[in-house]
């Protein structure tokens, strides 16, 4: 599968997870991230996306630590939050 669709696929992925919160997370993460990554990046983001929302959000909050495969410098990113919308 070329890249394109990858990204794509994954977009669509990350934006329905199913809870509104966890598609902001990840979704909002998703959009302001993938431009920079490289191939072993998305391959990471995919494997990701396999776990549970409620990990996935836990790792992003710090309320529990996240599986060794996951840490580095795209679980850092995650746990910014700096690209949720936040309403004013």
């Amino acid at each position: 599968m070329d890249r394109e669709t990858r990204l794509k696929r994954l977009r669509y992925r990350a934006w329905h997870r199913g809870t509104k919160e966890a598609d902001l997370l990840i979704g909002g993460f998703f959009d302001a991230a993938h431009a920079r990554w490289g191939d072993d990046d998305i391959m990471l983001f995919e494997a990701l996306l396999e776990e549970q929302d409620v990990d996935i959000m836990a790792w992003a909050i710090g309320t529990a630590e996240a599986p060794a495969r996951f840490r580095g410098p795209i679980l850092e990113a995650l746990r910014a939050l700096n690209y949720v919308p936040v309403a004013e």
